[in-house]
C-alpha cells in the first residue's frame, strides 16, 4: 500500500475543535515528528478543509473521513474521490459509526476509491460487517463497536472476542486485508492488546485528539508496537 506500512496507526480527527485549521496542522505535525522518530507508520484523518493545508505541511499519510460513490459531475454537497486525492489524502475512511452506509453503498464506495488511486478503509461493527466488507477486497478493515467508542474503554479488553473473531473471519475470506482495531484506546497497553489479538495497527480518535498531552500519549502508542 502506497505510503503506508504496519503496523500502522490510523488518527480520526472527527470535528473536534482541538483538530480544526491551525489546530489540526500542529495535531499533524506532532504526529509527523513521533512517526520520524520512532519510525511507526502513522496516518491523520482531518476534516475535508484541512486535507490540503495538512497534506502541504506533513509526508505522513492523509486519509480523507468519506468519500461518495459518484463521478464527476452534478453532485452539489457531495465528496467526489479524484478530489480528495487532489486535495493530497491517499486513503479514506468508509462506512464509519458516525458515517454509515448501506452494503451495496461501500461496494459502490470501495470500488470508486480504487479508482482514484484512494486506500480504503473500511469500519465494520462486527465479524459479520468485517465478513462482508473483506469480500468487498478493500485494503483495510477496521473494527470497532460503536458502543465503545469514546468511552475510554478499549475494544480489545472489552470485547476482545469481537476483535479475535472478526480477524479470523476476515483473514478466511480475504487473507491480503489489513485489519485495525478501533473503539475506546488511551493507553499504549490498549494498542499492544489489539495487535496480540491479531489486528495489524489502530483506528483512534479522541484517544489522541482530546489528550491534554497528544504528544505523550501518541508517543506511547507509538513506541508499544515497536
Amino acid at each position: 500500500m502506497t505510503k503506508v506500512r504496519t503496523p500502522f496507526i490510523l488518527v480520526n480527527f472527527k470535528t473536534y475543535s482541538e483538530a480544526t485549521g491551525r489546530n489540526a496542522v500542529r495535531l499533524a505535525e506532532i504526529a509527523e515528528r513521533i512517526s520520524l522518530e520512532t519510525e511507526v507508520c502513522i496516518g491523520l484523518a482531518p476534516q475535508f478543509v484541512d486535507i490540503v493545508s495538512i497534506s502541504s505541511t506533513v509526508s505522513i499519510p492523509v486519509f480523507a473521513q468519506h468519500i461518495d460513490p459518484i463521478a464527476a459531475g452534478s453532485f452539489t454537497g457531495h465528496i467526489l474521490p479524484e478530489a480528495v486525492r487532489e486535495a493530497g489524502a491517499i486513503g479514506t475512511l468508509i462506512n464509519h459509526s458516525e458515517r454509515r452506509l448501506k452494503l451495496v453503498d461501500i461496494d459502490t464506495t470501495v470500488r470508486r476509491a480504487r479508482e482514484s488511486g484512494l486506500l480504503s478503509v473500511v469500519c465494520a461493527n462486527n465479524a459479520i460487517v468485517g465478513s462482508a466488507a473483506a469480500a468487498l477486497n478493500p485494503n483495510m478493515i477496521a473494527v470497532e463497536p460503536p458502543e465503545l467508542i469514546g468511552t475510554g474503554i478499549p475494544v480489545s479488553k472489552a470485547k476482545p472476542e469481537v476483535v479475535s473473531g472478526t480477524v479470523d473471519q476476515v483473514k478466511r475470506i480475504n487473507p491480503d486485508v489489513v485489519i485495525l482495531c478501533g473503539a475506546g484506546i488511551t493507553r499504549g497497553e490498549d494498542v499492544a492488546a489489539a495487535l496480540r489479538l491479531g489486528t495489524e495497527g489502530i483506528l483512534v480518535a479522541s484517544g489522541i485528539v482530546k489528550a491534554k498531552e497528544p504528544y505523550e500519549v501518541l508517543m506511547e502508542f507509538a513506541e508499544s508496537v515497536t
